[in-house]
């Protein structure tokens, strides 16, 4: 769930110089492809994501006695996807050349708020949230976490854990 967080801070960064680049490039080509990017990323994975830490993360939490943690952190989880429904259609008025310079500022605003919620988010997941959870979690629990998670994607995932002793294949 880490690797996606550096994911997620990408795209949180991609869409900050969004509107820096459209403020002085309009939707121009590379715009365009950096909202279909940030557009992709926030709705089909970063839902994947906290659909995996609602099902995996959250309940851990609440078996620890942290369930505010949870509970604000599932609110949160509810605020994004809120705040991404409302920015979503500038992204794709960017992405189909259509964004009037009138709308670009209001969406700025809301691009910042949105980015500044997510980044607050994710420190607490790093710092607080996940730790207590994988502290709970035994290794057969972390695979069959990490396999639904891969199922649900469609990716694969090893059954077993590789084996450490083994020499790397070739």
């Amino acid at each position: 769930m880490g690797a996606c967080h550096e994911r997620m801070a990408r795209t949180l960064a991609l869409l900050a110089r969004l509107g820096a680049h459209v403020a002085a490039h309009g939707c121009d080509g590379q715009a365009r492809d950096a909202a279909g990017d940030v557009l992709r990323y926030f709705t089909l994975a970063a839902p994947l994501h906290h659909e995996d830490e609602e099902r995996h993360v959250l309940p851990r939490l609440r078996e620890r006695g942290q369930g505010a943690l949870a509970d604000r952190l599932g609110a949160e989880h509810r605020e994004m996807e809120a705040q991404w429904a409302a920015i979503a259609p500038t992204l794709e008025a960017i992405r189909d050349g259509r964004l009037r310079d009138d709308e670009l500022p209001g969406a700025r605003e809301r691009w910042d708020r949105f980015a500044t919620l997510y980044r607050g988010h994710i420190e607490v997941e790093d710092h607080a949230a996940y730790p207590a959870a994988l502290e709970a979690l035994t290794g057969p629990e972390l695979q069959v976490m990490g396999a639904e998670m891969a199922a649900r994607r469609k990716t694969p995932w090893p059954v077993t854990p590789r084996d450490e002793a083994a020499p790397p294949s070739r």
